[in-house]
């Protein structure tokens, strides 16, 4: 019985490393994928911005970090805060950050209704695919709205809902759905005070099968 209970927990043991290891391999190759699409669609969009080597650019939901690292590299004498609600993104946007040789990154823990950032703190600001899940919309732009320079950019890329695709728990009902119509995102931003300069229906620009919008803005 002693053998067959050592044997039943050396597999056991060596189950739960294959897990683990198969999770580093999907962590990897998630990484590698982000920061590929990261390097094509950075460029883009730091042109939307305006960003120039000497603004500060805010990554507002920044997930992997990916988007952060390769602005960082852009910005040069610049300076990029990357936010996120959750540990797991700091953490890793930090060591992404260190790994890389990167200084002018600051990793900021976001809020439900705020940013956290400081105010004026951006010439430049986005969020890509966090909007729709906003749970108190509007104190939350108060929020964006206060961390912009004067002049500042935002962006918000962001999908419309997919048919029959569910709301995500604490959203608005007006999202309808997994993702958010643009035309409520105008007017939402527009509210805050930001002015609407464009929307680019497909983004990013090139893609062959865009599934996203960007909508721009302007904080007067």
């Amino acid at each position: 019985m002693a053998r067959l209970r050592i044997a039943t927990v050396f597999v056991a043991a060596l189950l739960c490393a294959s897990r683990a290891y198969a999770q580093d391999d999907d962590y990897a190759r998630q990484v590698a994928q982000e920061r590929k699409q990261a390097e094509v669609e950075a460029p883009q969009l730091a042109e939307q911005l305006g960003l120039k080597p000497d603004m500060s650019v805010a990554d507002i939901g920044t997930g992997g970090g990916a988007m952060a690292i390769v602005l960082a590299r852009l910005v040069g004498s610049g300076h990029v805060y990357a936010t996120d609600v959750t540990q797991r993104s700091l953490t890793i946007t930090r060591e992404y950050a260190k790994k890389e040789g990167l200084t002018n990154i600051t990793v900021i823990e976001g809020g439900v209704g705020s940013t956290n950032l400081p105010n004026e703190c951006c010439g430049a600001l986005f969020l890509r695919n966090v909007y729709h899940h906003i749970k108190e919309p509007v104190a939350f732009n108060k929020s964006l709205y206060a961390s912009a320079k004067p002049g500042a950019r935002l962006a918000i890329i962001d999908a419309p809902p997919g048919k029959a695709s569910e709301l995500p728990a604490g959203v608005p009902a007006n999202r309808g759905g997994h993702g958010i119509p643009v035309s409520v995102v105008i007017d939402e931003l527009t509210a805050a005070g930001f002015v609407h300069v464009r929307t680019i229906q497909g983004w990013p620009p090139g893609d062959k099968s865009p599934t996203v919008f960007l909508a721009l803005f302007e904080k007067k």
